[in-house]
């Protein structure tokens, strides 16, 4: 795919990663759609900076958590620019052990994390039916070896790989559905030890912005004969 001129819908595209990959596709060429739960003026922000890179930029709001609303979202998106690609960067991470989880925990996680991911998916491929797409899924290492720390997110992400490889078949061939795994690429939005953080990563070290955007890049226009496939970004920290 040739993303100069393409437009894509980052889902949490104002801040921390969802910025990075906003800012990575507009480097490419690619006009963005940022959408934005409560930051707003974060979005504001991310978008001028967006534009600053010679692309255009919108924003949309929606709650995620609101999964009856999303086809409103994907038509409301759609207005703004009709889009060939779609990031599903947002998501919730909440530090809950298997103890501390109750019912509306498991399931905002799971609304927020898998739903909305689904059905912004569905929505898409409805509307590029027959045309070349792709979507990407931001994951985590913990996806594809979980652990008992944040236990409804480790699920949900979980789900999400499998998720991604089954619409991988269902979407092909026009579209293609990959994900990129993460590992430490920001401090912890919680205040957790950002040493301890990287104790366990065998390159030693936090990634950096420009290693997650080439990783999005590659997958939208190198990777043209890869779907389904879960790329890790977190330092090997998957293999221990």
């Amino acid at each position: 795919m040739n993303l100069k001129g393409k437009t894509a819908l980052v889902t949490g595209g104002a801040h921390r990663v969802g910025k990075i990959l906003s800012l990575a596709l507009a480097e490419a060429g690619v006009n963005v759609i940022i959408h934005y739960g409560s930051s707003e003026s974060a979005a504001r922000q991310t978008l001028a900076e967006v534009e600053q890179l010679g692309v255009r930029s919108w924003l949309v709001q929606a709650d995620l958590a609101k999964v009856e609303r999303l086809a409103e979202m994907v038509e409301v998106a759609w207005q703004c620019s009709p889009f060939q690609i779609l990031v599903n960067n947002a998501a919730i991470f909440e530090p809950l052990s298997w103890n501390q989880v109750g019912v509306e925990d498991w399931q905002r996680h799971l609304n927020i994390n898998l739903t909305a991911p689904f059905l912004l998916s569905q929505g898409f491929a409805r509307k590029i039916s027959g045309q070349e797409g792709r979507i990407i899924n931001i994951l985590d290492w913990r996806a594809l070896r979980p652990v008992d720390d944040h236990l409804p997110y480790t699920i949900s992400k979980a789900a999400l790989a499998a998720l991604t490889r089954s619409l991988a078949v269902a979407l092909a061939p026009e579209i293609t559905v990959n994900g990129i795994a993460l590992g430490a690429v920001l401090p912890p939005s919680d205040g957790g030890d950002v040493h301890q953080a990287v104790q366990s990563v065998p390159a030693g070290r936090w990634a950096h912005a420009e290693e997650v955007g080439r990783a999005l890049i590659f997958l939208l226009s190198g990777a043209t004969y890869t779907t389904g496939e879960i790329f890790h970004v977190d330092g090997g920290r998957h293999l221990i």
